[in-house]
């Protein structure tokens, strides 16, 4: 009572073909297999000694306050 023999999976399993289809299943399968080698090359990617630099992150300006308090915070908008 507690598994699954080998006929109720193949019932599951042709039951699931006839409602996606042999080409749906296809691309499902070589979306999830284009995913875990993806994932895998990330992985080895960073165990092989040449970890990827990120790019510094751009300083906004907005972020610095001046402590003059005869500055005027505006936005500068270009001529169109």
């Amino acid at each position: 009572m507690g598994s699954f023999s080998i006929w109720h999976w193949l019932i599951v399993l042709l039951v699931v073909v006839l409602i996606f289809g042999t080409k749906k299943l296809k691309n499902i399968g070589s979306d999830l297999g284009g995913a875990v080698k993806g994932f895998k090359d990330g992985v080895r990617g960073g165990a092989d000694g040449s970890p990827e630099t990120p790019a510094a992150p751009q300083q906004q300006v907005g972020a610095q306050r001046s402590a003059d308090p005869h500055t005027v915070d505006v936005e500068a908008k270009s001529k169109s």
